[in-house]
């Protein structure tokens, strides 16, 4: 395996594990049909019941996110190499943005399955593991069952991973490079890719919260029985509305305010997240001898 897959593997799942709690937050938030247009932040603490509360939902996204960001590191940084030589340029801020958008759109395969169990997990009435869901989902529907909602998700996913190498690459280049020595120029580097990283996480959940949060009311629905036939035979599958219905269901209850519920707990949770997740992505391309700049090593004390 590459080291790019490597890094992205390591550093998504690390991710994972940092900002569950916030996350756990943000999908409860995004599928309540709760109307009320603020609450006191003490009012978030019901959401940790208990210590499992801190990791609810986690297993999925560890092994699928892991794998997700692995195939996301992958896919931009070959497509970017393609584009870039077609622009005959070494780096290009539209071609960075494509190629995001094209590695957001190969994770679709991996994304689907993993936010869905993820999401219902984390709204589920009683305790339950990725591992029960999955299997819940798939008795009831089968493989088509954990694709639901695969349209807004590859949509979501291209249009925000675009913005996301995006963002990052341009808050880089206004940083530039360090001119200091040694330590300095160490820790320079260090904040540098937490800063960048951070803000790119926060530009991309902003980009795409109100297509996050149609898919999250998306795949957790609680579906209701199709009508019966006519003759009065038996029920057909269950039936679930589409990302449209429930956009226009969401804007009819509570207005657009609805599609940007969360979006303070995610911003702050996107900002912690891809400032580890980034910073632990270029520590292991430097381990792996694959970063685009290695920073220098601090002088030892002995």
């Amino acid at each position: 395996m590459s080291a790019d897959f490597w890094a992205g593997y390591i550093s998504g799942a690390i991710g994972i594990l940092v900002g569950n709690p916030l996350d756990l937050i943000k999908v409860r938030l995004q599928a309540s049909s709760d109307t009320a247009s603020s609450r006191p932040a003490t009012s978030y603490v019901r959401h940790f019941q208990n210590r499992t509360s801190l990791i609810t939902g986690t297993a999925a996204p560890v092994l699928g996110y892991g794998a997700l960001n692995a195939l996301l590191f992958v896919s931009y940084n070959r497509t970017n190499e393609i584009f870039n030589s077609w622009l005959h340029t070494s780096s290009s801020l539209w071609a960075t943005w494509a190629a995001g958008a094209v590695g957001g759109l190969a994770t679709w395969v991996v994304s689907t399955p993993t936010e869905l169990i993820k999401c219902r997990a984390q709204v589920a009435s009683t305790p339950s593991s990725s591992w029960d869901i999955t299997k819940q989902v798939w008795r009831s529907d089968g493989l088509r069952g954990l694709y639901f909602g695969g349209g807004v998700t590859a949509l979501r996913d291209s249009v925000g991973y675009g913005f996301y190498f995006w963002s990052y690459e341009l808050s880089s280049s206004w940083f530039g490079n360090g001119t200091a020595d040694g330590a300095t120029r160490w820790t320079q580097d260090a904040v540098k890719v937490l800063l960048c990283g951070g803000l790119a996480g926060v530009v991309t959940w902003v980009s795409v919260f109100p297509l996050d949060v149609i898919k999250t009311r998306v795949q957790t629905q609680v579906a209701q029985p199709a009508m019966a036939p006519l003759l009065g035979g038996p029920a057909s599958t269950c039936a679930r509305l589409g990302a449209v219905d429930i956009a226009r269901q969401a804007y009819a209850e509570a207005g657009w305010r609805v599609f940007f519920r969360g979006l303070t707990v995610c911003s702050v949770r996107a900002f912690v997240v891809n400032a580890v997740q980034w910073a632990v992505y270029e520590w292991v391309m430097v381990e792996l001898g694959q970063a685009k700049h290695k920073p220098e090593e601090a002088p030892s004390d002995a």
